[in-house]
């Protein structure tokens, strides 16, 4: 029961919570975290409570073989008793399970055959510069992105350029490699998955809008470690209108004008208790689920076994 609370009330308003604040600005990789975190202790909150409901906690106090024994038995047409309410438990969890993991392999198939498109592309309209290290593609719209993947790219377009003074190329560069060596990608994806899965839900629509954007507040924060942030600023403004191809991470965007303002105008690091107390939340988010499911089987395990035990 509480963790089926718990799920239907993370799910409705732990996004107005995560909101609060900027928190997230001041420190991208965490607030990704927190999350990515909040998605998969939804998920496993819901599994969890349909595992409880179909498995008596009394079971595990009677062992784990016997824990085994039933589980087998729930799966089959032996001669247990099984209520309607524990098959459908199970058969609510095998859907939830089943729903996350075939959209999540949907998103990454369908990623995989857009970039291995347009690197297809690449190929044959772009041309490879040894100096910036990047693909150059003929195109008269200002854009940088990169081509994530085993052997990722980084693209700048002519128009780009020739409209960005080296010192800005350089920074807007490093900002899309930063999003390679990050595997921002694979971020992307998974909520990407949990939205596909659940798209009603207002959790995992906003924690998509959040991967995206920070993401890219935190490929800023990395490529302003080797460049002045003037230049990553200026370098978005004038990259804000340029379009990114599909399942492709670019330096512009929607979010370009409100990325300069945090370049120009940066907030202080969050600190040492502050992320604690993030990591704290991270880890509660993570392993909260399992410990609640798991203290009616220690408790029952305990009752059943407390008699053997002796203190000397």
């Amino acid at each position: 029961m509480i963790l089926t609370l718990y799920a239907v009330v993370a799910a409705l308003w732990l996004p107005r919570l995560l909101d609060r604040g900027a928190w997230a600005e001041r420190a991208p990789r965490l607030a990704i975290s927190v999350w990515l975190a909040a998605c998969v202790s939804v998920v496993a909150s819901g599994l969890f409570a349909a595992f409880a409901a179909a498995v008596p906690a009394s079971v595990v106090g009677h062992g784990l073989a016997a824990f085994f024994q039933a589980c087998a038995e729930l799966l089959t047409d032996g001669q247990a008793a099984i209520s309607t309410g524990a098959r459908a438990a199970l058969l609510g969890a095998a859907l939830v399970a089943g729903r996350v993991v075939y959209c999540g392999a949907a998103v990454l198939v369908r990623a995989q055959r857009e970039r291995r498109r347009h690197a297809d592309m690449l190929n044959i309209l772009g041309r490879h510069d040894g100096e910036l290290e990047a693909v150059v593609l003929e195109h008269d719209e200002a854009a940088a992105y990169c081509l994530p993947g085993r052997q990722g790219k980084t693209v700048i377009t002519t128009a780009a350029l020739q409209s960005l003074a080296p010192e800005q190329i350089a920074a807007v560069l490093a900002h899309e490699r930063a999003h390679l060596r990050g595997r921002h990608h694979l971020v992307l994806a998974a909520a990407e998955a949990f939205f596909a899965a659940f798209p009603r839900l207002p959790l995992f629509a906003r924690a998509r809008t959040e991967a995206a954007r920070l993401v890219e507040l935190l490929a800023d924060d990395v490529a302003a470690r080797q460049h002045p942030r003037i230049h990553i600023a200026a370098a978005l403004v004038r990259l804000a209108t340029g379009r990114t191809p599909a399942f492709m991470l670019g330096a512009g965007g929607e979010t370009a004008l409100t990325r300069v303002k945090r370049m120009l105008s940066p907030a202080a690091p969050l600190g040492r208790k502050e992320r604690l107390a993030g990591l704290a939340a991270v880890a509660l988010l993570l392993a909260g689920p399992a410990v609640v499911a798991a203290i009616p089987g220690v408790a029952s395990l305990l009752a059943h076994h407390c008699h053997t035990l002796s203190i000397f």
